[in-house]
Order: structure tokens, then sequence, then C-alpha cells
């Protein structure tokens, strides 16, 4: 995927350069015209030049003078889902994002995108991976490869697949390297911030020293898993609900071999012949409103579910989302070797 800057063209470049750059842009040929402060003042496209060399309009002209006034873009501070949504349905494939000042500060393509979700992404990082040792020795448990890329590209990949492009990562066991690997997030069009324990914190205790979130909602997830899920649905999901957390949930049967009475003061009133029971395990993945962040203290150890025990306890909501999806908790060897084996069958897309 391109650079979101390929996609920018100031107001004063000719007509006839910006032939050069629309053709560099081949499938995705929108331009999207600029003051001298990246500041959106509308998009071009070759249809736009050909309209107006057929007015006799000089290829020495600016740009500034056959652009489109009044281009769909998206506001990073302030968007509702249900309209990108609605682009997307109506075959808008190229959109700038833009902040309050009207600045281009990203573009997104819909012909690689799935969604554009207004979500902080928050991946825990931080753990020592012991039962991965000696492979964990040198190198930090998110960045050990699963086919070609580390376990944790392939989870800021899928995020950023639907459009989540405001990443924190929290670091200890090795953190240095995590940080030497992704650097700022730029390379792939996102932004990487990093929360450095000092101790460790659990599984979600780094979290309260966020301040400077940029959306309402949260989405915290441990760095060692594999999976496909549809983040798009999995939110769609937490805002029907009103929830205060939604928990990924992971089926999980278990077969008796034996058949099961069911009693009452020791009176058989029926009996299940090999049953098999289906509970449902936290997968490691939440959708948490921001206010609820506040409820983590600060400095101190606390792991996600002290977190689901509180809000549970002040009478919040907490429901579950369960879908059919690859999930892989990569723990032990054996979930590792599993990943190398499952990596090029799941179906990402």
């Amino acid at each position: 995927m391109r650079h979101y800057k390929e996609h920018l063209i100031n107001k004063s470049v000719t007509i006839k350069d910006s032939l050069s750059r629309l053709e560099l842009l081949t499938t995705d040929a929108v331009l999207f015209v600029t003051d001298d402060n990246d500041i959106l003042l509308g998009s071009m496209t070759d249809g736009d030049v050909r309209r107006a060399l057929l007015k006799n309009v000089e290829l020495t002209a600016q740009v500034a003078d056959i652009i489109q006034p009044n281009p769909k873009f998206i506001n990073k501070d302030s968007y509702d889902l249900q309209k990108v949504i609605e682009y997307k349905n109506n075959n808008y494939k190229i959109i700038p994002i833009v902040n309050k000042d009207g600045k281009i500060i990203n573009v997104i393509n819909f012909r690689f995108l799935k969604s554009y979700l207004p979500l902080d992404a928050i991946i825990m990082a931080g753990g020592k991976g012991s039962r991965l040792a000696p492979l964990t020795d040198n190198t930090p448990k998110p960045l050990l490869k699963v086919g070609d890329k580390p376990i944790m590209e392939h989870n800021i990949d899928r995020l950023s697949l639907f459009g989540i492009d405001d990443f924190w990562v929290s670091i200890k066991y090795l953190g240095e390297q995590i940080k030497e690997y992704f650097k700022d997030g730029s390379e792939k069009n996102v932004r990487i911030q990093y929360i450095s324990e000092n101790q460790p914190l659990g599984t979600i205790g780094a979290v309260a020293s966020i301040d400077d979130f940029k959306h309402d909602h949260v989405l915290v997830m441990n760095s060692d898993l594999l999976t496909n899920l549809n983040y798009e649905h999995f939110y769609l999901d937490f805002l029907k609900k009103d929830a205060d957390i939604s928990i990924l949930s992971i089926p999980y049967e278990v077969e008796i071999p034996y058949a099961v009475l069911e009693m009452k003061d020791n009176v058989v009133s029926d009996f299940k012949e090999k049953p098999t029971y289906t509970y449902y395990s936290n997968g490691g993945i939440y959708l948490i409103k921001k206010e609820i962040i506040q409820l983590i203290p600060k400095g101190s150890f606390f792991n996600a579910t002290d977190l689901i025990e509180e809000v549970l306890r002040l009478n919040k909501k907490v429901i579950s989302y369960s879908s059919p999806t690859y999930w892989l908790d990569i723990g032990k060897h054996a979930d590792f070797e599993k990943a190398q084996r499952d990596i090029n069958q799941i179906q990402f897309q």
C-alpha cells in the first residue's frame, strides 16, 4: 500500500506536472490538492484534466484552476463509522483524513482497507514468554516469526486493515528490540507510541498511564495472538449493545466420556450419554469505553480480569462477542508450531 503523501499535490503545481503524478498512481489516480500547509482544498483526477483541456485551459496553468472543490473527507477528530460504511458502500474508494484544522494527515484506500474504525489500539507486549524458551532467550515473543513476519506484525497489519492507525504498545522484556523493529509506525501509515513498564503491571495495568487517547473507545489485545477476527463486526456489536466492555470469547468444547447424571438431593431426574459441553473462554481482545480505563489503578499490577470484575461490581455492562474466526494463543511450543502450520491456510481477508 502506497504512502498517503503520494496522493497530495500542491495547488501551485502545473497541470502538466500533475499528469505524471496521476500516471504513477495508476488505478488509484486521485490527487488531493492542498495549500502550503497541507490543508485540503479539493481533488482532481485525469478526468478533470481532460475536461480542462477541452475548455482550452493551458497545461501551464495551476491545478488550483481545475480542482473539484468539495471532495469527500473524514475528520479524524470526529466521525461516524456509519458514514464510513456509507462511503464504502457507495464505492468511494480513496478518502482523505483531515484533522480539526483541515490538514490532511492520511489518505485511506478501500481497495486495501476493510473499514476505518475510530479506535485506539493497545497491544500488550511486555511479557517474557518463558514457556517459549529458548526461543525467547534473546528475542521478545512478539518478534518471533510466524511465517515471514513477527507475531505482533500480523496483529498490527490486521488491525490497520480495518483502518486503525493509532497504536500504543506496552513493552518491558527486550522492549528496545520491539521499538527498533516497528519504530514510530510511519512505514505502515500508522502511529505507534510506547509505554515502558518499569515493573510488571499485569495484563492491562500499563494502560492506566495513557491519558491522551484519540477516540472514545479503546481496543486492548495481547501481542501473542494469531487471529483473523473481523474487527468491524466486533465493534459494531459493541456499539449496538451499548456495552462498557466487550470480550472476544472463544468456544471451548469439553467431551465427557461417560453418562452424566442430573440429580437433585441424590434423586436422578435425567442423564445424558457422553455429552459435550461448550464453554466460552476469554480470547484476550477487549473493546472498552474510554472512561472505564479510569478504573485501572496507576502503577499497580492489574489484570484485565480484575478490571472486568470491577466493572461487574459497579453493575456496568460487560458482554461477550463470539464469531466463527481463527484464533490461537501462542503461549507454548506446540502453539508456535501450530501457528507455523496454519499461517498459510488462514483466510485473512
